[in-house]
């Protein structure tokens, strides 16, 4: 008699032990035999919605009406569908319950307060496909908040390659099989005891798959990632802070970037400099990209200008912010910097260190004190860059020391 289910079986067994125990998940049970398992599981989210978050049952109705819509909108394609939903998450849900009355806001989340939400797994979770000629699959666990999975997990035994669990979590996006169930989940995940966790987003591919990499005293490799990554608040400051919709790609946040913008969040908070120090493809868009929005979102009246020392890296910029949908005003000149600082818009912008007095071909500086000078007498009187301004430096060498950095500062 074959042993291999009996072998996966242990691990889910403890890993499931794992969310209850020491992550404090509830258990919703074993669902093979549990009939319309769905990605919202309405019961969980309206007990949440109206007994934590004291919504009324007319708000409560018409907002599950509106993620209903979106994650079940099967004109558009699993990415638009997750999108949206994941913009009902984040932002809200705009509601108003009678014709006549104020739009309201409905937090499907309570990202400030994780602990009041309901956090829950099931093990081997019977999906029905979509249609008659969708088939049937069965993750095996699901992590739900308030009723929403969020998260998927397939594990393998230690002698099976996790990618074996990244294919099949890939083929289950398929249309013929569960691909609607994806439209709410944030993490897809696979692993085993001997190679750990490999996690990623919707319709990401097999090469892409990441490995959390954290100091850890849980020698197990699976159960460290799970713990460091599934823990309440981290999963949902991930899920928050750490997640863009990139012109048709979802990507996730990488360890070093996620470490990387959460001790730029101290500094910033303290209102100090520092740097981050980047490897070619290690991400520093994203980086950029993942501060000034938590910059913008959390400090009064707060701006953000990066600077960068090559005009390709000044289109890269601009084109990175607005193919995640963030509006960034690229400078056209020196003076067109400086009318813009000067007023209060826009919260973001780009700029070419060369526009402080540097040649156009990177090579060689102009007359930066007389370029200094001549600038100080073209300010308007009295000036100051308006709202709090934050400076990204894109750059690690000319602007950081000598008469360039000089004329930036």
């Amino acid at each position: 008699m074959s042993t291999v289910g009996q072998i996966e079986k242990k691990t889910q067994a403890r890993v499931v032990k794992l969310f209850r125990d020491q992550l404090g998940y509830d258990y919703l049970g074993d669902w093979t035999e549990r009939e319309d398992n769905r990605n919202i599981e309405e019961a969980h989210l309206r007990t949440f919605l109206r007994d934590r978050q004291e919504y009324d049952d007319a708000l409560i109705t018409r907002a599950l009406h509106l993620l209903d819509k979106a994650a079940g909108d099967t004109s558009k394609s699993l990415y638009d569908r997750n999108r949206a939903v994941y913009d009902l998450l984040r932002y809200g849900v705009k509601v108003k319950a009678r014709v006549g009355e104020n739009t309201q806001t409905v937090w499907l989340i309570d990202w400030k307060r994780p602990e009041k939400n309901h956090f829950a797994i099931a093990e081997e979770v019977t999906v029905a496909g979509a249609d008659a000629k969708a088939h049937t699959k069965r993750p095996d666990v699901v992590l739900y908040v308030n009723g929403i999975a969020l998260g998927m997990l397939e594990l393998k035994r230690s002698t099976v390659s996790v990618a074996q669990g990244i294919r099949q979590n890939l083929d289950n996006q398929k249309k013929v099989f569960i691909e609607h169930f994806f439209s709410t989940v944030q993490w897809v995940m696979a692993g085993n005891d001997t190679e750990g966790l490999r996690y990623g987003a919707i319709q990401t591919p097999e090469k892409y798959y990441l490995a959390w990499k954290e100091p850890s005293p849980i020698e197990n490799l699976l159960d460290r990632a799970l713990v460091q990554l599934c823990g309440k608040a981290r999963f949902l400051e991930l899920i928050h802070d750490f997640i863009v919709f990139d012109a048709g790609v979802k990507k996730l946040c990488r360890h070093n970037q996620y470490f990387g913008v959460r001790a730029a969040q101290e500094h910033a908070k303290r209102r100090e400099g520092g740097i981050i120090w980047h490897t070619q493809g290690s991400g520093k868009s994203l980086i950029m990209i993942w501060l000034a929005k938590w910059i913008i979102e959390r400090v009064a009246d707060a701006r953000v200008l990066i600077i960068t020392d090559r005009t390709e890296l000044d289109e890269q910029i601009e084109g990175d912010f607005w193919g995640v949908g963030e509006k960034i005003y690229r400078t056209t000149s020196g003076a067109d910097l400086i009318a813009r600082l000067n007023a209060t818009t826009p919260f973001l912008m780009c700029s070419l260190i060369q526009k402080f007095g540097a040649r156009e071909d990177g090579e060689e500086v102009g007359d930066i004190p007389g370029y200094i000078a001549e600038l100080k007498k073209a300010l308007p009187p009295g000036f100051a860059a308006k709202g709090n301004l934050f400076v990204f430096v894109d750059a690690c060498n000319r602007p950081q020391s000598g008469e360039l950095h000089t004329a930036l500062k």
